[in-house]
């Protein structure tokens, strides 16, 4: 039988020569940087370079892909009843407990998924330090604040004011992430924005409002909060760890949190029994507003960032107001609508989109004028 030709001239790479018992390649490079060989076998060569690892790239800002978009909207639904679940809850019990039925059943739901949806508790166990300060940012702080408020404001105020939540994120990412950097339309952007928050805030504190005017406050503090933890989400996709491993693990940590403080501070045992209304609004507050909503916000985060997937937080308010006028009755002034209008303009700078689009259409114009007086 014929010997068979070695893996290198088959594929036309080189001839070997055996010279001083060491094997090279006719071009002066040693086989292994063609061929993975082990250190300690015949063909290694001892001027070996090592490969430098590269680190995976962060996503850059970008449009939304047509799928993000309809993700956006089913998250904007989702949210926007999490205010109107609230309105309803917050008549029963008070808002620690709230919060931690809340992450405690979503956190449960998914858990119990997990099979189906494919969460991993080793990487989540791996990850749950990272996942617990997560929860704190993005979880129990606002979580608390947003429900309190809404013991004072309706609930289409507090989705409202919820709403600044992309303009302070495009301001935190300037300083925190290497790559979504403020420009003049951004900051223009999030001027408006700000002066939509004024716009219905400052009412209450020149009417002297104390209670609504901190209500309002805390509605500010959970967006900056919410900033914050989208713009720390971001290491979650390099560190392998998939949506849902992210959303079941700060719900857990969550719930590890919020459970202990709710029993000391309120007591549940001690509250009358919620009635049917109430116990509904919670498990659709945790099941759809909570567990399958975040499952959403990370897989668009993973794609869009952190600057896109605040973008949310403006058309949550149009079904929260909705539904808290059809059911709840809730009445909103017309300040609370311009400081809505403001913010959403602010947003839409944000993005840039729209105005690129305006911007474009105005070149075209004047162009197609042009021609036409020539």
């Amino acid at each position: 039988m014929p010997a068979l030709p070695s893996p290198f001239e088959t594929h036309g790479y080189a001839k070997l020569l055996r010279a001083r018992g060491k094997e090279r390649i006719l071009d002066g490079r040693s086989v292994h940087r063609r061929f993975r060989v082990a250190p300690h076998s015949r063909n290694a060569h001892h001027g070996r370079k090592q490969r430098k690892s590269i680190p995976m790239p962060l996503p850059q800002q970008r449009a939304m892909t047509p799928s993000e978009w309809g993700l956006m909207l089913a998250l904007s639904l989702l949210w926007g009843g999490s205010f109107f679940f609230v309105g309803i809850i917050v008549k029963s019990l008070p808002p620690l407990t709230i919060v931690a039925l809340r992450v405690s059943i979503a956190a449960l739901v998914l858990w119990t998924g997990g099979r189906w949806t494919g969460v991993s508790p080793r990487r989540v166990l791996t990850a749950f330090p990272s996942l617990t300060a997560m929860a704190f940012l993005n979880n129990a702080v606002p979580f608390s604040l947003l429900v309190w408020a809404q013991t004072h404001l309706p609930s289409g105020l507090t989705a409202i004011l919820n709403a600044a939540t992309p303009v302070l994120t495009v301001i935190a990412a300037h300083f925190l992430t290497q790559t979504e950097k403020m420009t003049p339309r951004r900051l223009f952007g999030a001027a408006l924005g700000f002066a939509g928050v004024a716009a219905m805030v400052g009412g209450d504190v020149a009417s002297g409002l104390a209670g609504n005017a901190l209500a309002e406050g805390a509605c500010i503090l959970a967006a900056a909060f919410y900033a914050l933890s989208s713009i720390y989400a971001r290491r979650f996709r390099a560190a392998g760890l998939a949506p849902i491993d992210v959303a079941t693990g700060q719900l857990t940590a969550s719930s590890l949190m919020l459970a202990p403080i709710a029993a000391l501070v309120d007591a549940p045992w001690t509250l009358p029994m919620p009635g049917t209304a109430t116990l509904v609004a919670i498990l659709l507050y945790a099941c759809l507003s909570t567990a399958l909503a975040y499952i959403v916000y990370f897989r668009i985060l993973s794609g869009a960032g952190a600057t896109n997937v605040g973008l949310v937080t403006v058309m949550a308010p149009a079904t929260t107001i909705l539904l808290g006028a059809l059911i709840l009755g809730e009445r909103l002034e017309s300040r609370d609508f311009l400081g809505l209008a403001l913010i959403a303009l602010g947003i839409a700078f944000v993005d840039g989109r729209l105005p690129t689009m305006v911007a474009a259409r105005w070149r075209a114009n004047r162009l197609g004028l042009g021609a036409a007086r020539d």
